[in-house]
């Protein structure tokens, strides 16, 4: 296998922010790398210098080869266009299912799709991924690890995506505490190294605190007993000479633990493992339960001579958590615009004129780019900046970054500073469209916990099936040009569990008032019926 690249104790810095610090690593032909760490970590700068659109601070990338042509696809454009479209490039669009009209219409997925296709029709050598699975529903990530897979060059992507990352890859890098950790494996598999390693690493850290702590007792001990050898020595007379000596031993005993201490440490100093990151945040609502939030009748919608769904009802209540699903294209980002009246249709739509909502959309460009995070939540007491500052704190920010732009931040920091604002705001009404892109996934794992707590309605677009079972109740799936609810799956199960066990309860009584019975009992052959009916109405469930 041939080297395509090395990374030679590369480091970059930005603001005297050190990002990365004397990173080394390597890149064989055919390989498919996943890039991993927190929102901020600099997995899109260590693509940016990749694609030589930045300049490493020290060090250097090693090309191996000549010549390599690299492709890149971005996490998020504000705009895309196609000149002279390839054969190549046509066939993956339709593949992909990406429509003929303008980009700027385009779903969030569909243009994710568009640019994929120009991506992996470049002919390149070394294609760069950055968040290749936001956006894109089941059949379109398949589609595109399939496109990986038979991709015949090299290919380095950043992901959040865990199943993606198992399937897709063949080497883990983790950017970790300013460096960058090579594993050759999935990501699951890295994930258990880790663990080991830090378990492994932990416990040899308290081995070696336990040998300082003997050490340093031993010294404590020695000095406290030459302090009072030489104040003995000082006092005593004929033997002055004898405390003298006996100090005198006592400091270099203790000189020469310190030196077999500060040698064994620098021999084999083992650094206590960072704390794990972590982020922490919570929502609440001014809860209103039991009356209508929403009412939709009769509701069309067409686009370009397409229609996405037509004659569509249904009703979501105060403090329903719902979910809104569908392949690429088939008009959810559509539907919340035309619920918040962003957009018109066919129908009838009723929303609550009490209801305070919060729409958080999947746009990282409508955020003010050029304020930072202190002018875009400027408070006016110190306290209403502290708690702000704090927010962000347990969001996994720096403090540096209260005075820095929005447009130096990450998307997932983007999508931060976005969620922050229905935080402090405590909104009624969550309307969250892919909420999950770009975050990192202690981040995913937090709002997962914290909406699952959330005491005001919810409305969610989403792909992420196990961020929404967690998070929702109920799920409206836009299919065949209608909008129909469809109840929560674990719920259904649950249901049928609970209808289950009253049944088997049921039954148990009928057989044991058979059991004391004959045939010619007056109410045996009722029982028996009874028992027949039970039976068939558990197989049924099973």
């Amino acid at each position: 296998m041939q080297e395509v690249l090395k990374l030679n104790n590369l480091s970059y810095e930005v603001s005297n922010v050190k990002i990365f610090d004397n990173v080394n690593a390597s890149v064989q032909q055919g390989e498919v790398i996943g890039i991993i760490g927190k929102n901020g970590a600099g997995k899109t700068t260590l693509l940016q210098l990749i694609n030589k659109d930045l300049a490493p601070t020290k060090g250097h990338i090693q090309w191996m080869q000549p010549y390599v042509k690299t492709g890149i696809v971005e996490q998020e454009t504000d705009s895309h266009t196609v000149e002279n479209m390839s054969s190549v490039e046509g066939k993956l669009r339709k593949k992909w299912q990406v429509p003929d009209h303008d980009f700027s219409h385009f779903s969030g997925g569909e243009k994710l799709k568009a640019r994929l296709a120009t991506g992996f029709a470049q002919d390149a050598q070394l294609l760069l991924l950055d968040e290749p699975t936001n956006h894109l529903d089941t059949q379109s990530t398949e589609l595109l690890m399939e496109q990986i897979r038979s991709f015949k060059g090299t290919v380095i992507l950043v992901s959040h995506d865990r199943h993606f990352l198992d399937e897709a890859v063949t080497k883990i890098w983790s950017i970790e505490g300013n460096t960058l950790i090579e594993h050759v494996g999935n990501y699951s598999n890295y994930m258990e190294v880790r663990k080991q390693r830090r378990y492994t690493q932990q416990r040899q850290y308290e081995k070696q605190k336990k040998m300082v702590q003997r050490i340093e007792g031993q010294m404590n001990e020695l000095t406290s007993w030459s302090k009072k050898a030489h104040a003995e020595s000082t006092k005593k007379e004929g033997k002055k000479e004898y405390y003298r000596l006996k100090a005198k031993r006592m400091d270099s005993q203790v000189k020469s633990k310190q030196k077999r201490l500060e040698k064994e440490l620098e021999k084999t100093r083992v650094e206590q493992p960072e704390p794990e990151y972590d982020v922490n945040f919570s929502m609440k609502a001014n809860n209103k339960v039991g009356k209508r939030f929403l009412q939709v009748k009769h509701l069309t919608k067409s686009y370009a001579g397409r229609i996405l769904f037509e004659h569509s009802n249904f009703t979501i209540q105060h403090g329903e958590k719902v979910s809104i699903t569908g392949p690429n294209g088939s008009g959810k980002t559509t539907l919340l615009k035309i619920i918040l009246g962003q957009e018109t249709a066919d129908g009838d739509v009723w929303i609550s004129p009490t209801a305070d909502i919060g729409y958080l959309t999947q746009e990282v460009f409508d955020l003010p780019l050029e304020q930072t995070p202190e002018q875009l939540f400027y408070k006016e007491t110190f306290e209403a900046r502290g708690k702000v500052q704090n927010l962000m704190k347990h969001l996994g920010f720096t403090a540096s970054q209260w005075t820095e732009p929005i447009r130096a931040m990450s998307m997932g920091e983007r999508v931060k500073c976005k969620l922050m604002a229905y935080i402090l705001e405590e909104k009624d009404v969550l309307i969250l469209d892919e909420p999950t892109n770009h975050l990192d996934l202690p981040s995913r794992e937090q709002l997962e916990d914290t909406l699952a707590q959330y005491n005001g309605t919810l409305i969610v677009v989403s792909h992420d099936r196990y961020f929404l079972e967690k998070t929702t109740n109920d799920n409206f799936v836009i299919a065949n040009q209608k909008i129909q609810k469809q109840m929560d799956q674990a719920r259904k199960t649950d249901d049928q569990q609970e209808l289950r066990l009253t049944l088997e309860t049921e039954r148990q009584e009928v057989l044991g008032k058979l059991s004391f019975m004959t045939p010619t009992d007056k109410t045996y052959a009722e029982l028996d019926n009874k028992f027949k009916e039970l039976t068939k109405q558990i197989n049924e469930l099973n």
